[in-house]
């Protein structure tokens, strides 16, 4: 309601509430998050795809790209793509086996330098974690690789520390998952002296050019460099609401995470005891030895997708990527969940 409000009783003042308070909350609550030291790296818009326009319009092709087979289709199709017109080369690391996956990536990053190496820091898929960032960022320099990872399966999912790579790499992520704050809230954490001039760029990007005098184009120094033009910041009151609500209740995502823990295991034990049908069918993937884990459990199988339709239709939702069903788990579950969960599960699928 704050949005409609302000919006209905500021009209185009609104812009001004929304540039000097909503979004200098939302930067602090996302460096707060992440633990990055200067909240005006931070820069919003509807989706991360922009930024990924953005990020790769500040170099001239054809650029090298490094990435792995586990990216999410918003960069996978707009890779492919840049390849088909020579815009870019890609080098891509195969996820599996996920026990090596990191220090396989590192090893091609050693082998051969990139333009850009774009990597997710948890796999959308499979829940893969990367966990040699500060090793993946002594490779970083503003006229060498640059380096992005897309965070949209780790933020506010798990807790993040990237105080020590804040001034090397570049991180996207969004409100739609995790932070619970629906659409529209995409941001980049984009370091000092990198990609300094986006060609791909929008008026927001210089927003106090506008009343002078009109010359070359000009960027902000920090995070806004990487702003796009006019988009309906309601997703950004959302998401400052959500996080000051969490706050009142005391809330962190480790203890989110550590709930998660608990009912992912629950949930486990039960798919294999047979609770839940056919599922037991299907491998359990545990694509990371220790730490925090993706908030989905993921199964494979060869019926995931037929798996996900009936089970839709059962009003029962999961997630199916290829041969992988994909079963959510967040705050609002609790353990009384798991059991009716899996006997609806075990008559929808029987």
């Amino acid at each position: 309601m704050a949005a409609w409000n302000d919006a209905a009783t500021l009209a185009d003042k609104k812009w001004g509430k929304v540039f000097g308070e909503v979004i200098p909350q939302a930067q602090a609550n996302i460096a707060r998050e992440l633990r990055l030291p200067d909240p005006t790296t931070i820069g919003f818009s509807p989706n991360t795809h922009e930024f990924l326009m953005r990020l790769f319009s500040a170099r001239s092709g054809p650029i090298e790209v490094l990435t792995s087979d586990g990216e999410f289709h918003s960069f996978r199709r707009q890779s492919a793509r840049w390849e088909e017109d020579g815009f870019v080369r890609r080098r891509v690391v195969p996820c599996e086996p996920f026990e090596t996956f990191g220090e396989r990536f590192l090893a091609a990053m050693r082998e051969k330098q990139p333009d850009i190496a774009f990597l997710s820091h948890v796999m959308f898929r499979t829940g893969l974690r990367f966990d040699h960032v500060e090793e993946l960022a002594s490779h970083a320099s503003p006229e060498g690789t640059w380096i992005a990872l897309d965070l949209y399966h780790s933020f506010m999912a798990m807790p993040c520390e990237f105080s020590r790579v804040a001034d090397r790499v570049f991180l996207m992520g969004g409100g739609y998952k995790y932070a619970m704050a629906g659409e529209g809230v995409g941001f980049i954490h984009a370091p000092p002296g990198y990609a300094p001039r986006p060609a791909f760029t929008g008026w927001f990007a210089d927003f106090g050019a506008m009343e002078g005098k009109q010359g070359e184009v000009a960027y902000g120094r920090d995070g806004s460099r990487f702003l796009g033009a006019t988009y309906d910041p309601t997703g950004l009151y959302r998401f400052n609401a959500v996080y000051a609500a969490l706050a009142r209740e005391g809330v962190t995502t480790a203890d989110v995470t550590a709930r998660v823990a608990a009912l992912r295991a629950t949930l486990e034990a039960a798919i294999e005891a047979g609770d839940a049908g056919v599922l037991r069918e299907a491998q359990v993937l545990r694509p990371n030895a220790n730490g925090p884990n993706a908030r989905f459990l993921a199964l494979r199988h060869p019926k995931s997708v037929e798996w996900k339709s009936r089970l839709m239709e059962a009003h029962l939702i999961t997630d199916a990527r290829d041969d992988v069903l994909r079963i959510g788990l967040g705050l609002y579950h609790d353990m009384d969940d798991i059991a009716p969960f899996c006997a609806a599960v075990k008559t929808a699928l029987s």
